[in-house]
């Protein structure tokens, strides 16, 4: 028989097993009967597995003493509440909070979204930036040959991407 699973918050037996998929990331959580009734498994209206989970992220326990300069939260405070006192909570843990960000989420930076066709109106702009530097260094370095071929490539972008485009770059 295979040795039995240990609980996540006290390496007692676990006979609790939670599993939880995150943008196809798939994060589980074993627990023991007593550590489960304490977190209120059984009472699914008590219940956080973000709680949880930052728990099990949190090896050893964050020291209690560390608290925010503008608010006086505290790592425990924010694993009580799941919630920061204040803004400057953000920069103050954030040692504490990347490592959660990361296995909760893509990342922890926002990029947002950004429409179809703004994105390729966006990438069309970089394109023909990219190619008037390259047209403008082959012309400084006297490689004429490079220059009509990048001065060619802009008129066909160009020509491709129509009046409506947004690209107002003139040669």
């Amino acid at each position: 028989m295979a040795n039995p699973l240990k609980c996540d918050l006290c390496a007692k037996p676990a006979t609790v097993h939670l599993t939880q998929i995150v943008n196809s990331k798939i994060h589980k959580i074993d627990l023991c009967e007593a550590c489960a009734q304490a977190k209120g498994v059984t009472d699914p209206s008590g219940f956080s597995l973000a709680d949880l989970l930052l728990k099990a992220s949190l090896n050893p326990e964050p020291a209690g003493d560390v608290r925010c300069e503008s608010c006086g939260f505290t790592a425990q405070d924010f694993k009580k509440t799941g919630r920061f006192g204040c803004p400057a909570c953000y920069q103050h843990f954030h040692g504490l909070l990347d490592p959660l960000l990361d296995t909760m989420h893509k990342g922890s930076e926002h990029t947002g979204k950004i429409p179809l066709r703004a994105l390729a109106r966006k990438t069309l702009c970089e394109r023909l930036n990219r190619l008037e530097t390259d047209l403008n260094q082959a012309i400084k370095a006297e490689r004429f040959e490079d220059a009509a071929r990048f001065r060619d490539e802009i008129n066909q972008v160009k020509s491709s991407a129509g009046p409506k485009s947004g690209a107002s770059h003139e040669n």
